[in-house]
Formats: C-alpha cells, structure tokens, sequence
C-alpha cells in the first residue's frame, strides 16, 4: 500500500467517515475508529471536539491540508467581502488541484496534487505545477497532450461515484475544462456534510 493510498484511509477511518465517497473505504466495512481501542462507545463531543473535527475534516478533503496552509486559505476567507464560511469553500475550491480533481482527470484529490507537480495540466494554455495555484473563472484548464492517454487519466473519466459539478464544463474527449463560477457551499458535491460554519466558529475561539 502507498503512503497515499494509507493517508486516505486513515482519514477515512479518524474522521470515522467516508469522506470522498469511494467504494473501497474501510468506514464502508467498520464504522468504528482504528486501533486496539477503536470499538469502545464513543463519547458526547464537546463543541470545541466538534468544531475541530469539522476542521479536521475540511482540512482533509482536500489532501490532507497542512494546518498552515488551511490557516491562511481561512485568513483570506476572512478578508473577503461576504459570508466567510461560503468564502472558504469558494478558496479551496479553486485550487488547480482540486479543479483538476472535480474536473474527473484523475480519481483521487491526493492524486491530483501529483500530477499538477509532476507538470501534466495546463492554465489558459501555460503549464502550471503548483497545486494550490488559484484558478479564476474563465480559466480553461486542459491536460497536457503527451498525458492525455495516461491510464490514470483514461480511467478516472470513468468513475462512476461521482460527478462533474455545474460550476465547470468538462469535454473528457479533449481533457479540456472551463471553470465556470466560484461555487457556494450548496453547489459541492460532498459525499458527506461539511460544515465550514464550525470551522468559522473553530478559529474565532482559537
């Protein structure tokens, strides 16, 4: 097992959630937490337990997030105008590796993060290797010629747990996307509830 593939399964299991909606996840056979302790009944979160594991959760989603970046994706969230749990979302849902992700051109967000690195994908037709690179609406985002018959690449178009999101209009026979509009809250498909009004509520206690 990969060091990622282990990442996504030990989220999986502490979050005690099937946080991406994948087939294989450990939480679809055992709900409990891992480890020798992991069925014992659980006890009441406190708010702040449940605050952080919202965070936690968030922070995950999208690659297992260091807590320095998540803090200052959140900073900025604050800065804007508007509803900043709703800004929150609409950041982290234009970073090139979760575009890419949403996009379908590969199957896994940790995945996505590796190909932008490794150089696979295009911005408005410049090559762009930073994951968190913030994707503007009107960017067309398309994967390099040499990496279009990729098997990860081919594959990933076809999964069926999940769907491209209106936000973005993907033509898969080119591997070319538009990124339409920031999306709100209401408009990510989350194959679980997220609630980045307790991450809100997390950092202004902490």
């Amino acid at each position: 097992m990969t060091k990622r593939t282990a990442a996504k399964y030990k989220i999986d299991r502490r979050m005690g959630e099937n946080i991406w909606g994948r087939p294989k996840s450990p939480v679809n056979r055992r709900e409990y937490g891992p480890g020798q302790h992991g069925q014992r009944r659980k006890g009441k979160l406190s708010d702040f337990g449940t605050q952080l594991r919202a965070k936690q959760k968030l922070k995950g989603y999208y690659g297992d997030l260091t807590e320095k970046q998540f803090r200052r994706i959140y900073a900025e969230a604050e800065r804007v105008k508007g509803d900043t749990g709703e800004n929150l979302i609409g950041l982290l849902e234009r970073r090139l590796d979760a575009v890419v992700y949403r996009a379908k051109f590969v199957p896994t967000v940790f995945a996505a993060r590796q190909f932008v690195n490794h150089g696979h994908v295009t911005v408005n037709g410049q090559r762009v290797n930073i994951p968190s690179y913030r994707v503007k609406e009107g960017d067309v985002i398309e994967v390099r010629q040499k990496s279009k018959q990729l098997e990860i690449v081919l594959v990933a178009a076809q999964l069926p747990e999940r769907d491209v999101p209106d936000y973005m209009e993907v033509d898969h026979n080119k591997m070319v996307m538009t990124f339409v509009r920031t999306p709100t809250l209401a408009d990510v498909p989350y194959p679980v509830t997220m609630e980045p009004n307790l991450v809100v509520e997390f950092y202004a206690k902490n």
